[in-house]
């Protein structure tokens, strides 16, 4: 999709950016050359490719899974100002 100079000060005007005619330009060829990279990757054929989580081959180093706090829930329940069947209670905030 070809961009033109007009296209770039309406895009700035939306934006609510002043830009000149100098800096518009020069928006314009960055805007052109991010299209054409993006044109580039486009072309490439990337049948047969499969999906990959991460760039190099690494996997996440995992801890076994263990309670390591106590149980602090009765301590808590008996501290707040309001609780019904193990639920807090809190102000009605919505009418």
């Amino acid at each position: 999709m070809p961009l033109s100079l007009d296209d770039v000060t309406r895009i700035a005007q939306l934006a609510r950016l002043e830009i000149d005619d100098a800096q518009a330009r020069q928006v314009l060829s960055e805007l052109q050359a991010i299209f054409a990279l993006i044109e580039q990757l486009q072309s490439i054929d990337t049948r047969g490719v499969e999906p990959m989580s991460h760039a190099q081959d690494v996997s996440q180093r995992l801890r076994e899974d263990q309670v390591t706090e106590a149980d602090h829930h009765e301590l808590f329940q008996r501290l707040a100002p309001q609780v019904q069947g193990g639920l807090y209670l809190v102000p009605k905030v919505i009418e």
